[in-house]
């Protein structure tokens, strides 16, 4: 909070008993719409398990589904975000959520490759605007040195994701097989998972405020200090900012750390999408016990999530904090590809490689916000998030074809660990002054 003036009368504590207001505030409610974006992920992977089988469909045809989503995401992330804009947090966050529930939910009436494919694209295009919204909404409230911990509540989401909807995935699948309610185990995943994503899209819409003007659970005092904040960290930016979504474009950075994003995002997915098959694969078979071990890595890594961001604020330091958790996702997935037959070992690796992967994550966006102005920002965020999410086409695709020529996730693990650890070397040749600003 260096650098930052306010008045007299309003002294640096009470900034901080603010942005803590700010953060209870905000941070509860979109945490759990975040968690409903992620059960999509985690569904997904365990429905697999009976969905494959059920309508006789390869590996690959899996594998290209699940990154089909992705084809959406990326198409429509940064258009999303400049409409959202325009038009404020409020409508658009809330019409997202509503319309990637419907095509979630409409999952369940999958009969063939084809309405896969298109279902999965659907719900990418709906949720583009989701993610990248959220972290361009958390700049109009606090300053950078703040981002780090709000970031990584909120995004402590995706680990819990696993942690609840891994055992109740396995939970649903193991006990609504039989075909309750004349639906099979796997339509109940994608029904139990889509309506209350429509719910949550309509409460956003009468629950989110557009930012510090129309927040009437703030005092005058307090919006004119956030203000205030906010026009210092403006001030601070390095000269490299970015200004307009046009010298977004043009600014190779924005690029590098689209690149940077891809090879953690691989690593990412690679457990999102493939951790129950993973598991499977080391000799357990039965669907719950699968939902039990898959929590134990989304646990750890959200623990780790959240110290992380705490230790990065207060050490106002962000490349170590950065490159040494995706350096142990590397080193988590290698252990897992090597010992795959070895049940204890490669729950151990799983568990390195997923704390590693996905606590890196939060560490990442106040890094790239670094240098975007409120105007560049909009754009440059989706832009990056674009970029950085192309992999969750690549990965799970790779990871299914290899699985059908090879037998074994082995190799794709060894090659996805590899794109992370280019990250890492991409990470620590970033100018200090961007990356720590």
């Amino acid at each position: 909070m260096a650098g930052i003036q306010v008045q007299d009368t309003f002294s640096q504590a009470d900034l901080v008993k603010t942005y803590r207001k700010i953060t209870l505030h905000l941070v509860p409610f979109l945490f759990v719409c975040y968690l409903f974006n992620y059960f999509d992920r985690v569904n997904v992977g365990f429905a697999k398990l009976q969905m494959l089988g059920a309508l006789h469909l390869s590996e690959t045809t899996y594998g290209l589904a699940a990154g089909i989503f992705f084809i959406g995401y990326v198409s429509f992330a940064v258009p999303s975000n400049l409409i959202l804009y325009k038009v404020g947090a409020r409508r658009w966050l809330a019409a997202t959520m509503i319309l990637w529930g419907i095509f979630s939910t409409c999952l369940m009436f999958v009969s063939s490759a084809r309405t896969f494919y298109l279902l999965r694209f659907l719900t990418g295009a709906s949720e583009a605007g989701f993610f990248p919204g959220i972290i361009l909404y958390f700049t109009l409230w606090v300053p950078k040195a703040q981002r780090g911990r709000i970031t990584a509540l909120f995004m402590s989401a995706i680990p819990l994701s696993g942690v609840v909807g891994g055992p109740l995935s396995g939970w649903v699948l193991h006990s609504l097989s039989s075909g309750v309610g004349g639906l099979a185990g796997w339509q109940w995943l994608f029904l139990t998972q889509g309506v209350p994503t429509i719910l949550l899209g309509v409460g956003m819409f009468f629950l989110l405020n557009d930012g510090i003007d129309q927040a009437r659970w703030l005092g005058e005092d307090e919006r004119r200090a956030l203000k205030q904040a906010l026009i210092e960290d403006e001030k601070n930016r390095p000269a490299e900012v970015s200004d307009s979504f046009l010298s977004v474009l043009g600014n190779p950075r924005v690029w590098l750390l689209g690149g940077i994003y891809f090879g953690m995002a691989c690593g990412v997915y690679a457990i999102n999408f493939w951790l129950p098959t993973i598991i499977k694969t080391s000799g357990i078979t039965d669907p719950l016990v699968i939902g039990w071990v898959s929590a134990v890595p989304y646990l750890a890594a959200s623990v780790a999530m959240v110290v992380l961001g705490r230790s990065a604020d207060v050490r106002r330091e962000r490349r170590w904090h950065l490159a040494v958790p995706l350096l142990l996702g590397v080193i988590g997935l290698v252990i897992a590809a090597r010992f795959a037959s070895n049940t204890a070992v490669a729950a151990i690796g799983l568990t390195i490689a997923t704390m590693g992967a996905m606590g890196a994550l939060p560490m990442f966006w106040p890094v790239s916000s670094a240098f975007l102005s409120a105007a560049g920002a909009a754009g440059g965020i989706a832009l990056i998030n674009a970029l950085g999410q192309t992999a969750g086409f690549f990965s799970p695709y790779f990871v299914g074809w290899i699985k059908d020529t090879t037998h074994s996730t082995d190799l794709a693990l060894y090659v996805l660990a590899g794109g992370m650890l280019v990250s890492v070397i991409l990470i620590l040749r970033l100018p200090t002054k961007i990356i720590n600003h």
